[in-house]
């Protein structure tokens, strides 16, 4: 009797693929070789019509942008890249309390961090940002690792013109999809579990962006304007001194 055949070992996972547009030629190097010890497949850039041009002939996971570059700034390349497509952008400032700062939050990227930068720090807003990418409810309670699923039933949240599907991460406005970045939609999502609860700066850097340490408010601020822009403006009200509330 013949021996069954072996298995097939599954596939090894695509390596996440990261675009780095950096002018400074050491340090868009050094980025690079880093970045590929940790297992991201790299492709680089020295100015933002290159990277421009890359990004629409290829795909990637995630892209790193720094704010001053020649031709084409990292805010306009955000704001370009923004038009077609929802891809987590992490932007590289060398001025962290500058106007950049905000512009490109504004433009849409969906966090930054301040050069110079250690890579462990990078490694770890890329994870970061990665994950919300992912972002997938957690598993009900009380089910072991081996159990099966229960069967999927969608699961609808509405408040008035507005529905979340947190089963299938889809939004919609007056029966209309609303396309949010991941960062966007991890917000909201943290947003209408708490319906009418105040929601401090801290708390939400640490749930939706897994910060661990004290990070920069502007995100929030800035992240909640951008939601206010396509669920409209009196959806999220400011509580000042503490944070937000999502209206019933």
């Amino acid at each position: 009797m013949s021996s069954p055949s072996p298995t097939p070992a599954p596939a090894p996972a695509r390596p996440v693929r990261v675009l780095l547009v950096e002018d400074d030629d050491l340090m868009r190097r050094s980025f690079t070789v880093a970045l590929e010890r940790y297992g991201y497949e790299m492709r680089a850039a020295a100015d933002g019509l290159t990277g421009l041009e890359l990004f629409r002939d290829e795909s990637f996971d995630l892209l790193v942008l720094d704010v001053m570059l020649p031709g084409l700034d990292g805010i306009g390349l955000c704001r370009r890249v923004r038009e077609t497509s929802l891809v987590p952008v992490l932007m590289m400032s060398a001025r962290g309390d500058g106007l950049d700062v905000v512009a490109g939050l504004e433009a849409g990227a969906d966090d930054y961090v301040v050069k110079p930068v250690d890579t462990f720090v990078l490694v770890a807003r890329i994870r970061s940002l990665l994950r919300r990418a992912r972002y997938a409810p957690a598993p009900a309670p009380g089910r072991g690792a081996g159990d099966a699923p229960p069967p999927a039933e969608p699961e609808l949240l509405v408040f008035g013109d507005l529905t979340i599907d947190t089963g299938g991460l889809e939004v919609s406005l007056r029966g209309s999809p609303v396309a949010l970045t991941p960062t966007e939609l991890k917000l909201l999502l943290q947003f209408a579990a708490h319906p009418g609860i105040v929601l401090e700066r801290h708390t939400l850097l640490r749930e939706v962006w897994d910060y661990g340490w004290d990070g920069d408010s502007r995100v929030v601020d800035l992240c909640v304007q951008r939601l206010r822009g396509k669920l409209g403006r009196d959806r999220i009200e400011t509580v000042r001194g503490f944070g937000y509330k999502f209206r019933r």
